[in-house]
């Protein structure tokens, strides 16, 4: 652990940018805004950790005694990423999803993931039009700025691949022609970890595309009878009006990407992902890499910071790297990986 007492940001230098994958901007990225005068200002950081305070605030009105899952949420949206919820039904997944959506005024989708949903039910498809005798694109579900994906793993590999296009790339293709989705785009997905038998596994290459993978667990006690207070008469998450606008989301953003990565921060990242990589069948990849850098930058805007510091990224390691880390070892999952990995590499 970093002594906070330091203050600010550690090490100096610049990076070596790898023109490969998904990592090929990563330093740039993290160390200077965008130069394109197209893009939106940047927020100062003591205005995104406000402006992240009232959305919590206002999902929290919600969701009883979550405050830490409501946070990653945030994280992940201010990272430009995606949000894996994996839990027991009827623990509030979709809930939570629905009510940081509607804190943001911009598109709602929601795609209910089904044995028999097609790709193109996600993505959209052209229908010929007989009065103009042509051929019309509907747009499918994925155009939103935020697309709830529930219970993502009831759909066979072919249609939960359907998202990986615009995952990684903010975009779709369908007939040859692609379309670009709208900004900020952000896919909250859901699935329950019972009943395998009649469930299909995400395909390798779509979880390594989601920034971050939490699960709320059960209530205690007086959480639970909150819980039923809240829900008597109507569902509160009908009641969730907007406190933030979706330019709000863009300036965050770009705060975001302007926060200080050294290059100290940066080989600390690096070093942990390929001590994941050492210690298990399949360790992090250089996306993951970016994605915990990124949601680092993130954590340190909510804490009124413009710099990273190696707390931040031992606070986002554990749901950003777990859930893409496979072990042939029985006992030891990603979690333990990534717990061993922040004990054994040291911060220089």
């Amino acid at each position: 652990m970093t002594d906070p007492g330091e203050g600010g940001p550690i090490g100096d230098g610049s990076a070596n940018a790898d023109s490969e994958d998904a990592a090929s901007t990563a330093p740039d990225a993290a160390r200077r805004p965008s130069t394109d005068p197209t893009d939106p200002p940047a927020m100062d950081p003591a205005d995104v950790a406000a402006l992240a305070d009232r959305v919590a605030a206002n999902v929290e009105e919600v969701i009883i005694g979550k405050r830490a899952a409501v946070d990653h949420v945030i994280v992940t949206l201010l990272a430009r990423g995606h949000l894996l919820v994996e839990d027991v039904p009827g623990v509030g997944k979709t809930t939570l999803a629905k009510a940081v959506a509607r804190s943001v005024d911009g598109s709602f989708t929601r795609v209910q993931f089904t044995p028999d949903l097609l790709p193109s039910d996600v993505t959209g498809v052209n229908v010929f039009n007989q009065r103009t005798d042509e051929f019309e694109f509907q747009p499918g579900p994925v155009f939103g700025n935020v697309v709830l994906g529930d219970e993502i793993n009831r759909a066979p590999p072919k249609t939960q691949s359907a998202l990986l296009e615009a995952m990684e790339e903010q975009q779709v293709t369908t007939d040859g022609v692609t379309r670009d989705l709208p900004d900020p785009f952000c896919v909250i997905a859901t699935q329950n970890d019972v009943e395998p038998s009649q469930t299909y596994e995400l395909p390798v290459a779509e979880v390594d595309r989601f920034t971050k993978k939490i699960r709320l667990g059960y209530p205690d006690t007086d959480e639970e009878a909150e819980i039923i207070g809240r829900m008597v008469g109507e569902h509160p998450v009908d009641a969730v009006e907007p406190v933030a606008t979706i330019g709000d989301i863009q300036r965050a953003r770009a705060a975001v990407g302007a926060v200080e990565a050294t290059e100290a921060v940066r080989q600390y990242v690096a070093r942990l992902a390929v001590d994941t990589r050492q210690n298990a069948r399949l360790g992090v990849s250089p996306r993951g890499s970016l994605a915990l850098l990124r949601a680092s930058q993130a954590r340190a805007v909510l804490d009124g910071r413009d710099y990273v510091i190696p707390d931040d990224v031992q606070a986002e390691a554990p749901t950003v790297f777990a859930h893409r880390i496979r072990t042939d070892a029985g006992g030891i999952d990603g979690e333990d990986v990534v717990a061993d990995a922040l004990e054994r590499v040291p911060v220089e």
